[in-house]
């Protein structure tokens, strides 16, 4: 019994063994998990951890691909949004009655994008540019994720990178989405390779699809050194554009107190407390508080002098902090309560102003929780606890337009805002030369989601080539630069504050202006492929 016998001999047990492919579907779901940021952050595990998947499902029929690539996804997506629980059972005080089938309902909706990813690969399987089809399937299943009922694409494949600062730098060309399609490309070339060896492809081949397996290799290679000279321009160019001084202050406030009145006095003086000490070492063009720092309406709250009084007309300096707003909105006269950001400068004139401080700028949040600051179909799905600050929903925002600050225009993102790419990209296309991410991961607990959220907003700072500055109630707050190195990280659940000089970029990258349509190229690209599938596999079916 020859080598190639018992290679041959071993694949097809793979392929004919229903347990087998559960099994590597799990692995495969491990070995993301692990490339994952707050477990071990071992990203390089991407580049192959979908081989042991993909071995499987493109011998699989359709329907067999689908139910594997669904028990790939549960096993992947609970591993990885297993903190809903904390969210809705700890903070929520929802029963376990409730937070679990919650979860099990979110991860089974977003299983059913790597279900469909399955069964479509499964489907094209002969194909002979399947090698390039297959990151098509994923990269526009993860697009429409993130646009489905207001879309959630928490952790699409491409931020497993954002660590790995040379393929991270290619996220001002096609953003986080292009690195998704490459690492998907190399995988599905590695499971060409491994196939060839356990010698499942004997067919011979033309050069020119011979040069297309290659073709993966050069893309992999070019990346890399585009990461490599764009590394060493940027940290020049970064050093001739203008500077604004920034503080950060993390106040670490229970979430289980936030919003108690008797406790509010005490975050006031918690975050001057910290702002003060800060500015004493350090003065600082900027202070930046995070999401509902202040959990009280300011322009309608006695505290809210104290806080002008000490940090704008004491200290002199500006203060970016996050707060819950009400106005009445017209014509029906309705109140609108809003997830917002207020600056608040020394008294220049402005639309409104109170004894020494001017209300400079205001950002309201526009992309707004599920469940969380809005109900969908409230009147039927009516929702128990203290999910929201108030018993109304928010309202979403509708600006896209930065706030000036000194010599700086903000681009504001309020909470999970930094996980949608349009957002940032958008307000740098108004003019914002620093991103501000303002946001209270205190509701995740001690989990590893504020390390997730955090790689999400590096890929924000580097798609469009700005300093991100991020202010997190309970961590992780630091400081991003515009190669998506990350500076002063703050430990978790501690108070903390550090300041930090960031450049004022002002070029727009070719994401800005033109890369944020690849994942649409995908999906166009798509349809001639499925075309070409469809008529292939009946050309299969005539000539049997």
């Amino acid at each position: 019994m020859n080598v190639a016998f018992i290679r041959l001999k071993s694949a097809k047990m793979i392929k004919n063994h229903g347990t087998t492919q559960f099994f590597m579907a799990a692995v495969s779901a491990i070995l993301l998990l692990m490339a994952t940021p707050g477990t071990t952050e071992l990203s390089f595990l991407a580049w192959f951890g979908l081989v042991p998947l993909l071995w499987v499902i493109q011998s699989a029929t359709p329907k067999r691909a689908f139910v594997v690539g669904l028990f790939f996804g549960i096993a992947f997506y609970t591993g990885l949004i297993f903190w809903i629980t904390v969210v809705l059972g700890h903070y929520g005080q929802l029963p376990i009655w409730i937070t679990i089938p919650a979860l099990f309902l979110l991860v089974t909706y977003m299983s059913l994008f790597t279900a469909l990813f399955t069964a479509a690969t499964s489907w094209s399987a002969s194909h002979p540019f399947l090698l390039w089809g297959t990151p098509l399937f994923w990269v526009s299943l993860d697009y429409l994720r993130g646009k489905l009922f207001t879309g959630f694409p928490w952790f699409d494949l491409g931020y497993s990178q954002w660590n790995n600062q040379l393929i991270l730098q290619t996220a001002d060309l096609f953003g986080h989405h292009g690195i998704t399609f490459l690492i998907v490309l190399i995988n599905c070339l590695l499971l060409k390779m491994l196939k060839r060896l356990f010698a499942e492809e004997k067919k011979p081949t033309t050069r020119f699809k011979e040069l297309a397996s290659f073709l993966p290799l050069v893309l992999l290679l070019a990346a890399h050194g585009y990461g490599f000279v764009q590394l060493d321009k940027m940290k020049s160019a970064t050093e001739g554009y203008e500077k604004i001084s920034v503080t950060v202050v993390q106040g670490n406030i229970p979430q289980d107190e936030k919003w108690l009145p008797k406790f509010q006095r005490k975050t006031v003086d918690t975050y001057l407390r910290l702002s003060n000490s800060a500015l004493t070492k350090q003065p600082s063009d900027l202070v930046l508080w995070p999401e509902t720092a202040l959990p009280f309406y300011p322009l309608e709250h006695s505290l809210f002098k104290r806080v002008t009084r000490q940090i704008i007309g004491e200290q002199k300096t500006n203060l970016l902090t996050g707060v819950p707003h009400r106005e009445l909105s017209s014509p029906s006269l309705d109140i609108k309560y809003l997830n917002s950001a207020f600056l608040i400068t020394p008294e220049i004139p402005a639309e409104k102003t109170g004894p020494g401080y001017s209300l400079a700028g205001r950002y309201d949040k526009q992309h707004l929780v599920p469940f969380g600051e809005f109900i969908p179909l409230r009147g039927i799905l009516p929702l128990p606890g203290p999910v929201v600050e108030t018993m109304s929903d928010f309202s979403p925002g509708s600006s896209n337009q930065p706030i000036k600050s000194c010599n700086a225009s903000l681009g504001v993102l309020i909470c999970f805002e930094s996980i949608f790419p349009d957002i940032a990209r958008q307000q740098v296309n108004n003019g914002a030369n620093l991103l501000v991410n303002l946001t209270n991961d205190a509701w995740f607990g001690k989990t590893s989601a504020p390390w997730q959220h955090l790689s999400m907003a590096i890929l924000r700072a580097v798609e469009n080539r700005r300093g991100l500055a991020r202010a997190a109630n309970t961590g992780v707050s630091g400081f991003i630069d515009p190669m998506g190195k990350t500076h002063a990280l703050s430990p978790l659940f501690e108070t903390y504050t550090a300041t930090a000089e960031l450049s004022l970029v002002e070029e727009k990258t070719l994401f800005s202006r033109f890369g944020y349509l690849f994942p649409h190229l995908c999906l166009f690209l798509l349809v001639p492929f499925t075309l070409s599938v469809a008529q292939q596999r009946k050309k299969e079916r005539i000539s049997h």
